[in-house]
């Protein structure tokens, strides 16, 4: 691999019994990794400065230069980009803002956001970018144990959504066999459900969701799931998979293994927040995206053991580079030992929540990843729910509506289970409303679960 770009090598792959794909990179000291990390630092900096202008000026206004950045402790003073800044730059030099560093007619593939809440935004992504791409994410996947052997089967939308083509284009260069069957067309489960029984491809990708509504949907239809022989099932776009009593709902329906991995589409390659074959919470993998975690509302860096914010830098993509992008995500990090001998830094709990997804009921702060470890932890209740939060007068009331199971038995005792137990972690009363199965809308793509009519209130009372 030369200097930066870094080129890789497309034939080259471990031997078949190794854990890692690069053994020495992935389990180098720290601090040894910290000094090529500020090399990458200065060298995308200095890539972004010449060809971007929405780098060149954000960091001449906060009077900065790439040649500043003498240390990691220089770095903090770069300033942040949100998601806010680019959907603003791009309205004002569309289509895919001053911040792509790469010539047009160089750009691959193009992808983005729907737009479901504000404008879209286009991600463009060079031709030798998606090699880079394809290479990390075959890294990663290795980590986790596929293997040229393995065959993989994608129930992800082949859309402008990012995570099914990363997630595919890792599978195609590790050498394994890609079954990318897709979903979101109607009746498509259940076709899928049949080619899963057929083929029995050993690993599976989708979100968490729609890898719960497969295994409801096959157990529907008289199949066990276990039937698929699935061996690993990895997940990415919600937090349910590092939530611990999904991740064991999914491994006792399927009897393979699940795993957490991603960050956000804009760090594609987003698979560099992964979990090992140990499951002991997303490694990052801070020699191709490094990470910041930064404390929610000062925005310095926090300790290890603490809450805060990733934050996250390419240090190998020269088309449109994210330097310093706020994930507006929460997360605990931790550099504690793993027993897969890697020594990046890890986020033992995952990505649990959202700043911004946050609500407060009756002064208590509240995370919908809260409620989904307690409702998927309990024997009797179905794959999905609702949380509404309404206001009747001038109290706050939370609202849980959730399926019970043909099995659950009498409804009421598992409605006061439940009651209990969200109260007991959520310091607030909730309402519990149970519905018979089927009866709640499923998704194929990220479930949307929390339902705020506060506002609604609101405005009939000042009318």
């Amino acid at each position: 691999m030369s200097d930066w770009p870094p080129v890789y090598d497309d034939r080259y792959r471990p031997a078949p019994g190794s854990r890692y794909w690069f053994k020495d990179r992935e389990r180098q000291d720290p601090e040894a990794r910290e000094q090529g990390i500020l090399g990458k630092i200065r060298a995308v900096m200095a890539w972004a400065w010449e060809r971007a202008p929405f780098y060149r000026e954000k960091w001449r206004a906060a009077g900065l230069e790439p040649g500043d950045i003498q240390s990691l402790d220089d770095f903090r003073k770069v300033p942040i980009v949100t998601k806010e800044d680019l959907r603003e730059d791009q309205a004002a030099h569309p289509p895919f803002g001053s911040y792509l560093a790469i010539p047009r007619e160089e750009v691959f593939h193009i992808h983005g956001t729907s737009g479901t809440t504000g404008k879209p935004t286009a991600f463009a992504i060079g031709r030798d970018d998606w090699r880079r791409i394809a290479n990390t994410h075959a890294r990663i996947m290795w980590g986790f144990g596929l293997r040229p052997s393995d065959t993989v089967f994608f129930g992800s939308f082949f859309s402008l959504y990012m995570g099914g083509w990363g997630a595919l284009a890792g599978a195609e260069r590790l050498g394994a066999t890609a079954f990318p069957f897709g979903a979101g067309v109607p009746g498509q489960t259940l076709i899928a459900i049949k080619w899963l029984r057929e083929m029995k491809p050993s690993a599976f990708y989708s979100t968490p969701s729609y890898g719960l509504y497969v295994a409801d949907k096959a157990r529907g239809e008289g199949i066990d799931p276990r039937e698929f022989g699935l061996r690993i099932l990895f997940f990415s776009g919600e937090p349910g998979a590092g939530i611990p009593s999904t991740k064991r709902r999914i491994e006792e329906a399927y009897g393979g293994i699940c795993l957490d991995t991603g960050s956000m589409a804009e760090m594609t390659p987003w698979m560099t927040n992964a979990e090992c074959e140990f499951r002991t919470g997303m490694h990052l993998w801070q020699d191709i995206v490094y990470a910041e975690l930064l404390h929610p509302e000062s925005r310095e860096l926090i300790p290890f053991g603490k809450e805060g914010v990733p934050v996250y830098t390419h240090l190998e993509r020269t088309s449109q580079p994210m330097i310093r992008l706020w994930s507006g995500d929460l997360a605990t990090w931790t550099d504690d030992p793993c027993e897969c001998g890697r020594t990046y830094p890890r986020l033992p709990k995952g990505i649990y929540g959202r700043v911004d997804d946050m609500f407060t009921v009756r002064g208590e702060n509240i995370y919908p990843s809260a409620i989904e470890e307690v409702l998927r932890g309990i024997r009797g209740v179905g794959e999905e729910y609702r949380i509404i939060v309404s206001r009747e007068e001038s109290m706050d009331e939370l609202v849980v509506q959730a399926e019970y199971r043909g099995e659950a038995g009498a409804p009421e005792g598992l409605r006061r289970e439940m009651e209990t137990r969200l109260r007991a972690v959520l310091g607030v009363r909730t309402t519990v409303q149970l519905v018979p199965p089927d009866q709640l809308e499923r998704t194929e793509f990220k479930a949307r679960r929390v339902i705020d009519n506060r506002n609604l209130f609101r405005e009939l009372t000042t009318r």
